[in-house]
């Protein structure tokens, strides 16, 4: 195998500062009782944590791939650093974080101070993951995002079936996090088996260890399917549509969704470190994948409830990036991993959109909206944005990233395979404008009178138009994407030779 290349530069402890900052900020939120003061604090401290973000991409290099800012204490086993891809993935966790600060708040049933405590700690777990190289760090900030995620769905959920949510949320994320811990555990033990008996979950001392092979299978199982859960991939998925059906309106799924933090494991972690194993079981993984793709839009079809529609929309998608990544091409991996950030983008503005139609209507049942288009059109509009970014149309970055996903599919499974994953596509257009349609432009329903739907409010101007600004620019200016993790993407590749 090809180890990764990676460079340790000087400066200021940047990563570890993008990891501390919303923790500040949320013990800041503890000593602060003060409504205003506490909104003010929290939003800054997400505004400065957006700047920082900003300015690890104007840094970082990207021309070679190579991982940038190392920084490493062996006490602990912290070893941290980035490269495009994790850039990729850091920028939208910190422009959710500002979003969701602004979003949360509109909610009187909702204390501040202590959702934007819950928020800051889940975007720190967040960037631990997107910047750390040890397999247990990983584990760890995973396992405190899903406490606290599932601790949001107790706490607020907005339907009476929240305790249903609640048991299949943590019932799966427990498996899988099991699963994941377990598959580290064996790359573990295969390594001090030929190192010593030197144990160590590092990814670059894992690298340097020759795998053996049964070793290697049993940890791509584990690793996959227990990053596999939290993506969601057909059939791991069950928790999804009660989370988003019966949770926090929105909050629970961006958290979970909004950063494809699933698919950016994969890309970290599995491919690289159990690279021969993922050859061997390519063509398997791709066939659920595209199962996945059909059965997530016939499900989609049958849903009278917009949020549970939504919801497997988003594991139809996801089952079109795992196709992405595992062609195991530079084309592929590249579309991929910009399809994860553009769906994550383009599920958020969804919920969100959803999430404020609920506010106004108590309900997300189809059959009891219609005419929203009249009293609310910015939200019409950003949601209908929403949905043909997942679609992938022009204008969308979902649009070059699927060509470039398509293309490798061609490449590596031919062409009627990747003919069928686009119909798939082509589905999820019908169920997501079949949506739009009946809650949108369908005739006003008579419980529901117009002078109950107030007007679009400035925050959620704010809220939805930050979010359309970025799909659109990323839509019509892919460019600095595509150099983002064109090189990173290669180095990836080279773990797959191709005769």
């Amino acid at each position: 195998m090809k180890e990764i290349s990676w460079q340790l530069l000087g400066g200021y402890p940047l990563l570890a500062t993008l990891q501390l900052l919303p923790l500040l900020t949320a013990a800041l939120l503890i000593v602060i009782r003060k409504h205003q003061l506490a909104l003010m604090v929290g939003r800054l401290g997400a505004l400065i944590e957006l700047l920082l973000a900003v300015e690890l991409y104007a840094l970082v290099d990207v021309s070679q791939g190579v991982l940038h800012f190392a920084e490493r204490i062996d006490l602990f086993a912290y070893h941290v650093a980035v490269d495009g891809i994790s850039v990729l993935f850091i920028l939208p966790t910190a422009l959710l974080g500002v979003l969701l600060s602004f979003y949360g708040m509109a909610r009187q049933q909702v204390t501040p101070v202590h959702l934007l405590c819950v928020l800051q700690v889940i975007e720190s777990s967040q960037m631990i993951m997107l910047t750390t190289l040890n397999l247990l760090w990983f584990a760890g900030a995973s396992a405190l995002q899903f406490a606290l995620v599932g601790y949001l769905l107790w706490r607020w959920a907005s339907a009476r079936e929240e305790n249903l949510a609640l048991s299949r949320f943590l019932q799966y994320q427990l498996f899988g996090w099991c699963l994941f811990v377990a598959g580290a555990v064996v790359l573990a033990w295969s390594q001090a088996d030929v190192a010593g008996g030197r144990w160590t979950f590092d990814l670059f001392d894992l690298l340097r260890a020759p795998q053996i092979g049964k070793y290697q299978s049993v940890a791509f199982y584990l690793l996959f399917y227990g990053l596999a859960v939290r993506t969601p991939l057909f059939p791991l998925h069950g928790w999804l549509p009660n989370s988003a059906g019966q949770g926090l309106i929105a909050v629970g799924p961006v958290l979970l969704l909004g950063v494809k933090v699933g698919i950016y494991g994969m890309a970290r972690f599995l491919l690289p470190l159990t690279a021969e194993a993922a050859i061997i079981w390519q063509p398997y993984v791709v066939a659920f994948a595209m199962v996945g793709v059909f059965f997530a839009a016939i499900l989609a079809f049958r849903q009278a409830n917009l949020r549970r529609l939504l919801a497997f929309a988003v594991v139809s998608h996801t089952s079109l990036i795992v196709i992405g990544l595992f062609t195991l091409r530079p084309a592929g991996l590249q579309g991929a991993l910009l399809l994860a950030v553009n769906f994550g983008l383009a599920a958020t503005v969804m919920f969100l959109m959803v999430g404020y139609v609920y506010r106004r209507t108590g309900t997300t049942a189809l059959d009891q909206l219609g005419g929203l288009f009249d009293r609310l059109p910015f939200i019409t509009i950003a949601f209908l944005i929403g949905g043909l970014s997942i679609l992938g149309m022009p204008g969308t970055p979902g649009f070059d990233a699927v060509h470039l996903v398509l293309e490798a599919s061609i490449e590596t499974f031919g062409a009627l395979p990747t003919i069928a994953t686009a119909l798939g596509n082509v589905a999820a257009a019908g169920f997501l404008l079949w949506a739009f349609q009946r809650a949108f432009l369908a005739p006003r329903p008579r419980d529901l009178p117009a002078a109950r739907i107030t007007p679009t409010s400035g925050t959620e101007y704010f809220v939805g138009g930050a979010t359309l600004l970025v799909l659109l620019a990323a839509g019509f200016f892919p460019e600095p994407w595509l150099k983002l993790t064109d090189a990173a993407t290669q180095l990836l590749a080279a773990y797959f030779p191709r005769g």
